[in-house]
């Protein structure tokens, strides 16, 4: 509040207001404003647009009668040509031609530069075309078609730095870098396949930015590096547009109903520039791993390509965590307005503080990558660590990479949120964590929210067992690691990582659970010794499920009502598997204060053990109480200080 930001604002308001009212009362009055005190008039020779402003060439006039015909005006010899400079917004409001006369009303302003004799006039908001007069209108609608015509400078980053400058052993650099640049892949070497190809390359993204527009890359590439490959969620009705007749994704379509997501780069250039290419959607999230193997790392060029926003740090947190993950770059890059010699480059830079998100155009050729060629020395793989190292950072939304084994998954039952936009827990541990006596946790929970894509693959090994799985540039902080946007799960280590010294060896033996004590916290996994206080019986219930699949829900067959149905299987079932649900209480020295509480499930330890004693006792709950149980797997659900409780759920490990 109060700062310059908001005066600014507050100062563009009123200019915006004035500028309005005075176009208002200009069109009220039918009439240019009589008063002629200060009042620049010329005459439209030239039009041409450069960086968004409309530069025109007039001839200055002698003050004059606004119902001078422009043709009759009288030119002074000894006024010099100006050039006058028309925001957009005027000139759209103007719509000025060669020939035209324009009043200039004060506060206007001349610029007279160092090295030019020609004048620059700016300030220009206050300003009004003269009417023509009748006999001219012919020429008038000749003249209304070069509105459409008009010619727009193209000024590049190159000039606006001066690196194009008169060493010789600069200018052949120059052009060394300006070689057509035709990568060959495995799926296309014909180059009349790729128009683009035959193009001149260029190696920053800010030029073709500012020199190209947001309307598109047509005629030039730019040439980057693949930092990372990962899928996104597809926005709904923003399905990426097809690919020509040569698809990126060349396994065939494995499923019917193809995931909403879409294949995303992170790329940099040779300034340090990052930019984020949205691809088209792929078929099979299980294309994500091969896209992983052939592109990361790899150089590629760039062209088709239009602007689909640009996003700032404070937009984009989960964004600029990857890339500032990337910060700064491995080898010295090139500092745009210095000299290009090697001596010249620097890693001393500060992080990017905005980014461009690039998406195709349909019917051409996007993206070439030389999966031929070496590893770029701008690439940075994941840096791998252990997650006792991962969980001593201190840092904030601090983006990591790690070796683990899944134990135990679960999803967060939250009834108002859909399933497939529920948060899941996957348990998981490493050698360093085991090896650990105390301190930190044996077994720590990630994160994995709706946002994260998980591939098909990943999804039915964690179904069938527990798994080594690498997790690529999840977040950590707060305490937490989450995979969350352009974070990549995979089955298999990548060919190329940073292990950064960690002990990435595999567990050998039998995986250990932290004992419930006073530091457990919910949503963690425990182990858990004790003994047996009570059962309670009034929560206790059992039901019926398929023998076949497992299906908890049958029904009355509509034939026979003693018979039970499955829905699933289609078929009766006549011996279905009692399932039966207990809540036990026991009392546990590592908590001694608290009530512990544990549901217990059919086939699991606990259960199993209290039901083989209950049978043997004709159904005495008596005969329970007072044994002894452990070491159990169990989930926490929650643990309240008043009443002090802890809710467990016993669970069996992947």
């Amino acid at each position: 509040r109060g700062g310059l930001a908001e005066r600014l604002c507050r100062l563009q308001n009123r200019e915006r207001s004035a500028i309005s009212f005075w176009r208002h009362q200009c069109i009220s009055d039918d009439k240019i404003p009589s008063d002629k005190s200060g009042v620049l008039i010329v005459k439209i020779l030239e039009i041409f647009e450069e960086c968004t402003i409309q530069v025109a060439i007039c001839q200055q006039l002698e003050q004059s009668p606004a119902t001078l015909s422009p043709e009759d005006a009288v030119i002074n010899a000894e006024e010099p040509i100006v050039k006058v400079l028309f925001t957009r917004e005027t000139a759209a409001h103007l719509k000025g031609k060669p020939q035209d006369v324009i009043h200039i009303y004060p506060p206007w302003q001349k610029l007279l530069l160092q090295n030019s004799d020609v004048p620059v006039i700016m300030n220009t908001y206050f300003s009004q075309k003269v009417i023509r007069s009748e006999h001219s209108e012919p020429r008038e609608k000749t003249y209304g078609l070069t509105k459409m015509l008009i010619r727009k400078n193209i000024i590049s980053l190159a000039e606006t730095f001066r690196l194009d400058d008169l060493d010789d052993q600069l200018h052949q650099e120059s052009s060394d870098n300006q070689v057509p640049y035709a990568p060959q892949t495995h799926h296309n070497s014909d180059s009349k396949q790729h128009p683009s190809a035959l193009s001149a390359v260029n190696d920053s993204l800010l030029e073709m930015v500012e020199s190209q527009g947001a309307v598109g890359w047509r005629e030039v590439q730019v040439r980057v590096v693949i930092q990372r490959v990962y899928c996104l969620p597809a926005r709904e009705g923003s399905r990426s547009h097809a690919q020509g007749n040569k698809p990126l994704c060349a396994a065939p379509v494995v499923n019917s109903d193809p995931p909403n997501v879409r294949l995303c780069l992170l790329v940099q250039d040779a300034y340090g520039m990052f930019s984020e290419v949205q691809l088209q959607s792929l078929s099979s999230t299980d294309d994500i791993e091969q896209y992983c193997r052939r592109w990361e790392g790899k150089s590629c060029c760039l062209a088709g390509m239009k602007i689909l926003q640009r996003t700032t740090r404070g937009r984009a947190l989960g964004l600029f965590s990857l890339i500032d993950s990337l910060w700064p770059p491995v080898v010295p890059v090139k500092v745009p307005g210095q000299s290009q010699d090697s001596e010249m480059m620097t890693t001393n830079l500060p992080p990017p503080s905005f980014c461009y998100i690039l998406t195709v155009q349909s019917g051409e050729i996007h993206v070439e990558v030389d999966e031929e060629e070496q590893l770029s020395n701008l690439y940075q793989p994941p840096a791998v660590h252990g997650l006792k190292e991962i969980l001593r950072i201190d840092g904030w939304n601090e983006r990591c990479s790690f070796w683990a084994q899944v134990l135990y998954r679960r999803l967060q039952t939250k009834h108002s949120v859909p399933i497939d936009q529920r948060e899941m827990l996957l348990f998981v541990t490493d050698s360093t964590l085991q090896n650990v006596v105390h301190g930190i946790p044996k077994v720590v929970a990630v994160s994995v929210t709706a946002s994260c894509v998980l591939s098909v693959e990943i999804m039915e090994a964690l179904s069938a067992g527990s798994r080594l799985v690498f997790f690529k540039d999840a977040l950590w902080g707060n305490g937490r690691i989450i995979c969350v946007e352009r974070t990549v799960l995979l089955l298999q280590k990548p060919l190329l990582c940073s292990a950064a010294g960690a002990d990435l060896s595999e567990l050998t033996g039998p995986v250990r659970l932290d004992e419930l004590d006073s530091t457990t916290q919910a949503n963690s996994v425990c182990a858990l010794r004790g003994t047996v206080v009570g059962v309670n019986e009034s929560t206790a219930f059992s039901w019926p499920t398929c023998n076949r699949c497992g299906n908890g829900k049958l029904e009355l067959c509509p034939q026979d009502r003693k018979l039970l149905y499955c829905n699933q299987c289609s078929e009766v079932v006549t011996t279905p598997v009692l399932k039966m649900q207990l809540e036990v209480f026991l009392s546990c020295p590592s908590r001694s204060q608290s009530a512990v509480k544990v549901k217990v499930w059919h086939e699991i330890t606990l259960f199993v053990l209290l039901t083989t004693l209950l049978f043997l006792q004709t159904y005495e709950v008596q005969s329970v109480l007072g044994k002894e149980v452990g070491l159990l797997n169990c989930y926490v659900h929650s643990v309240t200080s008043h009443p002090n409780c802890v809710a467990l759920e016993e669970i069996v490990l992947l």
